[in-house]
């Protein structure tokens, strides 16, 4: 398996008034968040450029990428993201390990008047984890992730979630410098082949992958 990046375009893709407003009280919940010390209790928490994270879905959405419309965001924060897929009319998921923000992620959709599921714990699913080594985390996988033949694949699935890893179509991440390419091989590791990852790196910068077969 390998992972091929699709160019994308994403001038002329501006937010609905749907989007806008849910970007909106967004921005609200963070400064709150801030306000009331939660930056300092969870320092991790950065959010990415909702601009760029919609107009990557709707690129990808117009162009009938994805073979399905299964999202899933892993560390999903306040909901942003799964709240924008759903727009989009995808059966969204986030899995969020604080369950402050899975909280508050709820309560976002319920006012918003938006059908999303937001599930507490990690993105690693069961019997997966990472090493932070000196070169960046590398991903460790269970034993049985693939038989010796290499015939039958394992797939996951995240608890409280009616779908298998290989069901999602899209995957969001906007992770760490250190941790690109352990996201990558989780990304090969649980979708399926024609599986999209798009990946946040800051600054704007945004980037589309599916998941392809080695020739």
């Amino acid at each position: 398996m390998a992972i091929e990046e699709i160019p994308i375009d994403l001038s002329g893709f501006e937010p609905s008034p749907e989007a806008l407003r849910l970007i909106k009280e967004v921005d609200r919940m963070i400064d709150d968040f801030d306000d009331a010390g939660g930056r300092k209790e969870n320092p991790l928490y950065v959010p990415c450029d909702p601009a760029f994270l919609n107009a990557a879905i709707a690129f990808i959405t117009k162009r009938d990428l994805p073979i399905g419309r299964v999202f899933c965001e892993l560390g999903s924060g306040f909901g942003l993201g799964v709240c924008l897929a759903a727009l989009h009319g995808y059966e969204a998921y986030g899995l969020e390990i604080d369950e402050k923000l899975v909280d508050a992620s709820r309560m976002l959709a319920q006012r918003q008047n938006i059908d999303a599921t937001f599930l507490s714990g990690s993105y690693f699913p069961e019997g997966y984890s990472a090493y932070g080594g000196f070169a960046g985390s590398e991903l460790l996988k269970p034993e049985s992730s693939w038989s010796q033949s290499d015939a039958f694949h394992y797939c996951p699935r995240y608890e409280g979630m009616d779908r298998d890893t290989d069901e999602i179509d899209i995957f969001f991440v906007y992770p760490w410098p250190h941790e690109h390419e352990m996201m990558h091989e989780l990304f090969e590791e649980l979708a399926s082949d024609g599986a999209i990852l798009i990946a946040y790196y800051g600054e704007g910068e945004i980037c589309v992958y599916r998941k392809t077969f080695d020739d």
